[in-house]
C-alpha cells in the first residue's frame, strides 16, 4: 500500500486488472514525486497518529461513532509487517485515547482490511477483507465485545470468519465498501472481482443455522451493465440496492446502477453510464440517497477540472436525470474516492485524495436553492494525506475521517474537522 517513506501504490493501483484505469497509476507516481508547496493550514485536529507498533498503520476506510460518540475504524498494515487491526477511539479528558480492539494475526483471519466497519442489528462489529480468510481472497468477519464488563485499558473482542470467498460465482476481494442491513438482519456488500465474469458481484449473506449462507445477486459482465464495483451498495426505503461500478457502460467510464427484488431474483437495471466528458470518469464511491430517493456520489477523475466530480441522479419521468454538482480541481488525480455522507440538511460531505494543494482534502456542498456552494478543508500532508473515506458525523456537526498517510510518523491519522 503506502510505505513509510511516503511512496504511494495507493489503494486503487493494487486491485486494478491490466490495462485499466490507467490514469490512476500516474496520478500514483507524480503524487510521490512532484515537490508540492505547504497547503494553507486548516481547521482540523490530528486525534491519533498512527505508529505501526501496536496500533496498526495505514487506516483507509474512515470512522463509525456509536450512539457515545466512540469512533471505531480499521487500520490495513504495511509492508513491513504490521497487521490489519480494528480500533477504537474514546474521549480521555481533552483528548482521545485509541484502544486495538483485534489484531488480525491469526490463521485464516482476515487481512488487507481496506473497508471500514459497522454496527449489526446484534451489537457487533461487521467488516470485510480484500484478501485473507480460508481462501487468502477475502472475508466476510464480525467482532463481538467481550461478555462481561471490561475493567481494564484494553479488552480484546472476538472475531468469527462468517464468510471466505472461494473464486468461484460467489465473487473475490471485498474492497473499499462498508456492509448494509436488511431488516431481517441479512448482510449485503460487493466484491471488486470474481463472479461468472470475474468482474464483480453483489452479494448477500443470510444466517442459517450457527453460520451463514452467501448467495449471489448480481455478477457484472463487463458490458453496459458495468464493471469492477469498489464500494458497497445502499437500500433504498422500498429495498432496492444501489451503487456504481469504476468501469463497463455504454462508454467504458463507469455506470451506477440499480438491483432489484423480482420473485426469486434480482434484476439489475443500469441507471446512468457516464461519457468521460464533464459528468466525471470512472466513480470509485457508491451512493448515498435521500429521503426523496435521489442519489448522490462523485466520480475519481475527468470533469471539467481533470480531477472528479460530484453529482446527483433523481428519478425523472420514469428514468433518472443527471446533474453535475461540482466539478473538482487541482494538482493532480485521483480525486474524491469514496461514497459521500449526507446530514439532515440535505448538505454533501467527502473527501478527495489528492485535490487541494495535492495532499487531499475533504469537503462540503451546501445547496443554494439554485446550485451548490462549495467548501474545502486543505490537508497539509502532516496533519493527513491522501484520504480516501467517506466521512463521519456527529450531532453536533464535527467531522471525522481517516487518511492513510500523514501524522507524527507518517503512517496514517485519525482526524477531526470541527466547523
Amino acid at each position: 500500500m503506502m510505505d513509510h517513506q511516503g511512496r504511494t501504490d495507493s489503494i486503487f493501483a493494487i486491485n486494478l486488472p491490466i490495462g485499466t484505469i490507467p490514469f490512476v497509476l500516474a496520478a500514483i507516481f507524480v503524487a510521490a514525486i512532484v515537490s508540492i508547496p505547504p497547503a494553507q493550514a486548516q481547521t482540523i485536529t490530528v486525534l491519533h497518529s498512527f505508529t505501526a507498533h501496536g496500533d496498526g498503520s495505514t487506516p483507509i476506510g474512515g470512522v463509525t461513532l456509536d450512539r457515545a460518540g466512540n469512533l471505531y475504524g480499521t487500520t490495513n498494515g504495511d509492508e513491513s509487517g504490521s497487521p490489519s487491526t480494528v480500533f477504537k477511539m474514546s474521549h480521555a479528558g481533552s483528548g482521545w485515547i485509541l484502544n486495538t480492539l483485534y489484531t488480525f494475526n491469526h490463521p485464516n483471519d482476515a487481512t488487507d482490511v481496506y473497508a471500514g466497519v459497522v454496527f449489526g442489528p446484534d451489537g457487533a462489529l461487521y467488516g470485510t477483507s480484500y484478501a485473507g480468510g480460508q481462501n487468502s481472497l477475502g472475508a466476510v468477519f464480525a467482532l463481538q465485545p467481550p461478555a462481561t464488563a471490561c475493567k481494564s485499558a484494553s479488552c480484546p473482542w472476538t472475531s468469527t470468519t462468517l464468510y471466505s470467498f472461494e473464486y468461484g460465482n460467489d465473487g473475490i476481494h471485498p474492497d473499499l465498501g462498508n456492509l448494509v442491513f436488511d431488516s431481517a438482519g441479512n448482510i449485503y456488500g460487493t466484491t471488486y472481482s470474481g463472479g461468472t465474469y470475474v468482474r464483480g458481484t453483489v452479494f448477500k449473506l443470510a444466517r442459517s443455522g450457527n453460520g451463514w449462507t452467501e448467495s449471489l445477486l448480481y455478477s457484472f459482465t463487463g458490458g453496459s451493465d458495468g464493471d469492477f464495483p469498489y464500494n458497497g451498495v445502499a437500500f433504498d426505503s422500498a429495498g432496492n440496492l444501489y451503487g456504481t461500478t469504476s468501469e463497463g457502460g455504454s462508454y467504458g467510464y463507469g455506470t451506477v446502477y440499480e438491483l432489484s427484488p423480482s420473485g426469486s431474483g434480482w434484476t439489475e437495471t443500469t441507471l446512468y453510464s457516464f461519457t468521460g466528458g464533464d459528468d466525471g470518469v470512472n466513480p470509485i464511491g457508491s451512493v448515498a440517497i435521500d429521503a426523496p430517493g435521489n442519489l448522490y456520489g462523485t466520480a475519481s477523475s475527468g470533469g471539467s477540472g481533470g480531477v472528479g466530480t460530484a453529482w446527483e441522479l433523481s428519478p425523472s419521468n420514469g428514468g433518472w436525470a443527471f446533474t453535475l454538482l461540482h466539478s473538482f480541481s487541482g494538482r493532480t488525480y485521483p480525486g474524491p474516492s469514496a461514497t459521500p455522507t449526507l446530514d439532515a440538511a440535505g448538505n454533501i460531505y467527502g473527501t478527495s485524495t489528492y485535490t487541494g494543494e495535492g495532499f487531499g482534502e475533504a469537503f462540503k456542498l451546501t445547496s443554494t436553492g439554485d446550485g451548490w456552494t462549495y467548501t474545502s478543508y486543505d490537508f497539509d500532508g502532516s496533519n493527513a494525506h491522501a484520504p480516501s473515506c467517506s466521512v463521519a458525523l456527529d450531532a453536533n456537526g464535527n467531522l471525522y475521517g481517516t487518511a492513510p498517510l500523514g501524522g507524527t510518523e507518517d503512517w496514517g491519522v485519525v482526524w477531526e474537522i470541527t466547523p
